[in-house]
């Protein structure tokens, strides 16, 4: 997909409907920026709700505390 969006004066960046439509974007979504070499790399902050059950199952077995640090 190749899409082009123009920086505003006012600094503002419409995100192209194809863009919004395929990643499922909202209206008041909220977003981080990442810096990545001379771009920047957008991604939208998942809610609590989102997140929960992510580490299901996730093995901690392994898991350091800082006790074991100097």
């Amino acid at each position: 997909m190749t899409a082009i969006a123009t920086l505003s004066s006012k600094y503002q960046i419409s995100i192209p409907r194809s863009v919004r439509e395929e990643q499922h974007w909202q209206s008041g979504q909220q977003f981080v920026f990442i810096p990545k070499g001379k771009g920047m790399l957008m991604m939208p902050i998942p809610s609590l709700e989102q997140l929960k059950g992510i580490a299901t199952g996730a093995d901690s077995s392994d898991f350091r505390d800082r006790n074991d640090r100097f």
